[in-house]
């Protein structure tokens, strides 16, 4: 009984410590890094402008956990509008059987592509 040959082979890798934040925008809520690209609701900004998100609930610097209640204090989220967009067609469909009754309705969502540019707590 002599040790495992694979423990000792392989490396285990290290944990990489990622700055992350969760933010709420438009009402949704996204964990969101630097440099990440989100589709969130149409906001009202120019593309190309830069837009802050100061309803920060959660901040991590890669070892500390900051949580607030409701928000944190001083928290804010600096992020630059790429551009507007619609979503892909969602089909709506009614039927009631034996009725006649057929109703189809279809639907696209108006986004906004942003990209987060700094996390500061």
């Amino acid at each position: 009984m002599g040790k495992c040959q694979i423990c000792t082979t392989f490396a285990v890798p290290k944990i990489l410590k990622v700055m992350y934040a969760i933010v709420d925008i438009a009402g949704q809520q996204f964990k969101v890094q630097k440099d990440q690209t989100v589709y969130v609701h149409r906001l009202d900004a120019e593309e190309g402008s830069s837009v802050n998100f100061d309803k920060v609930l959660l901040a991590s610097d890669g070892s500390k956990v900051k949580v607030g209640s409701a928000a944190l204090k001083g928290a804010s989220i600096k992020a630059t509008v790429l551009k507007h967009l619609k979503d892909d067609k969602v089909i709506v469909f009614k039927k009631k059987r034996r009725k006649g009754y057929r109703v189809k309705n279809g639907h696209r969502q108006c986004l906004t592509k942003i990209q987060i540019n700094d996390i500061s707590i």
